[in-house]
């Protein structure tokens, strides 16, 4: 079993949490495997036990760990994404982070066309088909519904099979919206080549990757445009 070094006196409280992981990596501790108890941890890392707590804790903030009955301190599987739901705000972001996170969710439209096409059963097509009935023309200033986005392309992202990206396209639609509108983007919208969400159901019917690839890209055309130069 490894054992903790010691550690100096600056930043104690960040370097005895960075040490907790280093212990949990190199043990190899598994989902419900217990740390070692606080009283222990003081000894090993030859800090007070303020600080392993106040280590402890980021640890349960981020997810890894949570305290069991009987059993203290116990690894968890963490929710990767924890801490992205806190800050995924516009009014909490920079412009250079907005516009690389509008830049993210167009990267992953267009990169999951292999996982969407793998999964998608006749119900799925069915499901698409009965939301693109419902979708409605948004207005001059965003000539797409929020709402119709969040159906849409979250059913999309449910048949990919990821869990993940599933949740992580609900964090980024609001943002997509707020830089579509915002004037970040230098490029007004511009008309050109488009595929609506009903044509976008006529060729996954077709179960081909690669044309899927190509029509959620023309798509996405006015999007790209605005970013690319």
């Amino acid at each position: 079993m490894a054992v903790f070094s010691y550690i100096d006196t600056s930043s104690l409280v960040d370097k005895a949490e960075k040490s907790i992981i280093e212990y949990i990596k190199i043990n190899k501790l598994k989902i419900g495997d217990s740390l070692p108890k606080e009283l222990e941890l003081t000894e090993k890392l030859g800090v007070s036990r303020t600080v392993i707590r106040e280590a402890l804790l980021r640890l349960k903030s981020i997810g890894l760990i949570e305290s069991k009955k009987h059993k203290g301190a116990v690894l968890t599987n963490p929710d990767v994404l924890r801490s992205f739901k806190k800050i995924f705000h516009p009014s909490l972001l920079d412009e250079g982070t907005l516009k690389d996170l509008f830049e993210l969710r167009l990267a992953l439209e267009v990169g999951i066309a292999d996982f969407i096409i793998n999964n998608i059963t006749e119900e799925d097509i069915k499901e698409l088909e009965s939301i693109t009935e419902e979708i409605v023309s948004g207005d001059a200033a965003l000539p797409w519904s929020i709402e119709d986005e969040k159906k849409f392309h979250g059913k999309l992202y449910e048949i990919s099979g990821n869990s993940m990206l599933l949740e992580l396209q609900e964090l980024l639609i609001p943002i997509f919206q707020y830089v579509h509108q915002s004037g970040i983007l230098d490029k007004p919208i511009m008309e050109g080549e488009f595929i609506s969400h009903k044509e976008l159901v006529d060729i996954l019917k077709l179960r081909d990757a690669d044309a899927y690839r190509k029509a959620i890209r023309t798509h996405l055309n006015n999007h790209f445009a605005r970013i690319l130069n």
